[in-house]
């Protein structure tokens, strides 16, 4: 293994990180729904499992019209849940965040329940919104959030968690914590500058600002911009189209490639280079690789299987 070969505590580093990749890789149990299903877990969060050219592609819809899609415990328990059953199950390739409500991606927290939360109820939920966004920010594949409309606060703190943003020109987004006397909770200090850079992020957050599609576009906040469409998914047919360009692609190859690259920002470029060494080798023992050897040799198109 090239980890192996990395001499003193370095290689030891490496060897770490080559047990986490092959874990990460590992084979895992039972799949959480029958194939070619929609799972609805929940009024509240919509499941779908795309089939035939899109197979592989699972798209989570929040659904709560009448609070904006903001989050509320019973919506945080749901979105835990999806997200545990997604990162066991190989078969999902890619993963989309939208909304099932026109105009609207995630308000945020839901005031209307926060309001009648005593003040020592309000910290540890606090902590389950920023877990569930650790576990979507940590699932092996890749992300994508599909900005249709409004994310504010811990909305945008969930697009940020996301590998990939895409908005709509009309969306509105922007970290508005401190007009409530808090700070942003679900991880948004640390993405945003991380996303956009230190100083505008705090000119962001300290003015509590939000930007629309363009502006957000400008800033390097999304990758995508588009006009909306008179349906209103704009941004999620796009983020559609980017999933089915990652479809083709060695899936073992995309698990340890988003890994490398999250794990290597982390850290000084000579480690990062480590992390990349000890999560390319990750890819030399596979079937998949030397299929897309073949396949290059025969002029056809490789049916990689994840092995």
């Amino acid at each position: 293994m090239a980890a192996a070969a990395a001499p003193g505590a370095l290689g030891a580093w490496q060897a770490g990180r080559v047990r986490l990749v092959a874990a990460s890789c590992a084979p895992l149990g039972p799949r959480w729904r029958l194939p070619g299903s929609e799972v609805k877990t929940d009024d509240e969060l919509r499941v779908r499992y795309l089939e035939e050219e899109n197979r592989g592609i699972v798209v989570l819809g929040i659904n709560r019209a009448h609070a904006k899609n903001s989050f509320s415990k019973n919506l945080v328990k749901m979105l835990s849940k999806a997200v545990d059953a997604l990162k066991s199950d190989k078969k999902v390739r890619t993963v989309i965040v939208r909304s099932e409500v026109p105009g609207i991606f995630c308000a945020g927290a839901d005031l209307k329940e926060r309001v009648k939360m005593n003040p020592s109820e309000v910290g540890p939920f606090v902590s389950k919104i920023r877990a569930v966004i650790n576990e979507i920010a940590n699932l092996p594949v890749p992300t994508i959030a599909a900005l249709d409309g409004l994310a504010l606060g811990g909305g945008l703190e969930l697009a940020l968690a996301c590998d990939i943003r895409v908005a709509a020109s009309s969306a509105k987004m922007g970290l508005v914590e401190t007009k409530l006397a808090i700070i942003p909770g679900g991880g948004g200090t640390q993405r945003l500058p991380r996303a956009i850079g230190m100083s505008l992020a705090k000119e962001l957050i300290f003015s509590a600002r939000v930007l629309d599609g363009q502006e957000a576009k400008a800033v390097g906040l999304v990758s995508h911009v588009l006009e909306q469409n008179q349906e209103g998914d704009a941004a999620y047919r796009k983020a559609l189209d980017l999933a089915r360009e990652f479809l083709p692609q060695g899936p073992v190859a995309m698990r340890v490639a988003k890994l490398a690259i999250n794990q290597g920002m982390e850290v000084d470029l000579v480690t990062g280079l480590a992390i990349e060494e000890a999560c390319y080798a990750q890819t030399i023992p596979t079937k998949d690789r030397l299929e897309g050897l073949l396949a290059f040799k025969e002029k056809r198109s490789p049916r990689y299987k994840g092995e």
